[in-house]
């Protein structure tokens, strides 16, 4: 152009994009690659390439934020293991229901009862409702025969109420999940084997929830008594076809397994719970005081709680919850639709067939709301 002697005159505005596109001589040989946009950095006409696709965790994250989550949890055991220590030490706060109902004397009632109480809980802008599920009267008596039952009646109508709202004409745009998500199930400190109690329990229950064995008080027990139980009952495990959480049929991919494999390789988990605190080295700590020392509660050297805390809360709560949706729920809602589409005016026996019924069910059981 300038051995023509022409002039050339630019638009302002268009010399800001030329500016933009003109190649550098330097790279002339060697068209640039796009670079992925870093954090923080401003997207539009400076990135040509970005979409904005990954914008939609934001968008994911914003709304959880403002729905909030559900955590369901039962605790299944004798009395005396320290169930509602153990829930106490676990989310840091007086959650149990012992903790929140003060009784004067609680006896062991002659059959077992079910009961249950919320919380809102919040940490960090989370909010979280917690619902801890108890079962006073679990193997307290001298004849504990088909004491698993009551307890696999009410996880069966909480799928019920759960498949009644889903299956409603108006249902509502958000169903409240009362379903639960997984069972922590208390073994005795005996440091021998499982007791047919605990085989019963965990082979019919764990076809239908996430189970989670905890030996409870490890503390009682020498560390060569500790692993030699563990191993002991891992074996029982696999000899009576007992597939707890995490199963292994549910891993999704190769990382995944290769994370459970490592937990599934520590249960049961040996655990101790306290919700008082002493000063260790200078530093405030959750454990136990004897005379020898202070059992503190979160090293892994003492026992094995910071595990359980992270799978429960940390690592696995989604997978916990999913698995109870995609499976155990699923497998319910199935066999009960075929039940259903089955007789003769296409509704089986002890139908919840609306929701005022459902709701009726779980009226059965003491549920108490509390706000922290």
């Amino acid at each position: 152009m300038a051995a023509c002697g022409a002039e050339m005159h630019i638009n302002p505005e268009m010399e800001v994009l030329w500016s933009e596109v003109k190649p550098s001589h330097s790279n002339m040989s060697a068209p640039p690659h796009p670079q992925p946009p870093t954090k923080g950095a401003s997207h539009g006409a400076g990135d040509f390439s970005y979409v904005g696709i990954d914008a939609i965790l934001e968008q994911m994250r914003r709304k959880a934020m403002k729905q909030g989550f559900e955590l369901n949890i039962m605790i299944v055991g004798q009395s005396g293991l320290g169930k509602s220590t153990l829930m106490n030490t676990l989310f840091k706060s007086k959650v149990s229901r012992k903790s929140v109902v003060s009784t004067p004397e609680e006896r062991i009632p002659k059959t077992i009862e079910i009961k249950s109480i919320s919380h809102d809980i919040e940490e960090k802008g989370v909010r979280m409702k917690l619902t801890v599920i108890d079962t006073p009267g679990f193997g307290d008596h001298i004849n504990n025969e088909n004491c698993w039952q009551p307890i696999m009646k009410f996880i069966n109508d909480q799928y019920e109420q759960y498949l009644q709202e889903e299956i409603n004409i108006n249902r509502k745009k958000r169903i409240p999940d009362s379903r639960v998500h997984c069972c922590m199930y208390f073994i005795p400190p005996t440091g021998h084997c499982l007791r047919p109690l605990d085989v019963e329990f965990m082979s019919r229950l764990s076809k239908v929830v996430n189970i989670v064995p905890v030996i409870a008080k490890a503390d009682t027990l020498t560390l060569e008594e500790r692993d030699f139980f563990k191993q002991t009952i891992r074996e029982g495990l696999r000899a009576n076809g007992i597939d707890v959480y995490p199963q292994e049929e549910f891993d999704e991919d190769s990382d995944d397994r290769m994370i459970n494999d490592k937990i599934r390789e520590m249960i049961p988990f040996a655990v101790v719970g306290s919700d008082q605190e002493y000063q260790v080295n200078g530093k405030r700590l959750l454990g136990r005081k004897t005379k020898w020392g202070t059992i503190e509660v979160e090293n892994i050297a003492h026992c094995e709680f910071a595990y359980l805390r992270d799978l429960l809360i940390r690592t696995h709560m989604q997978n916990i919850k999913d698995i109870t949706s995609s499976i155990h729920y699923e497998v319910y809602r199935v066999r009960r639709l075929n039940e259903t589409n089955a007789q003769p005016n296409g509704q089986p026996p002890n139908t919840l067939v609306n929701p005022q019924q459902a709701n009726g069910v779980a009226a059965q059981h003491q549920v108490l709301t509390h706000e922290m």
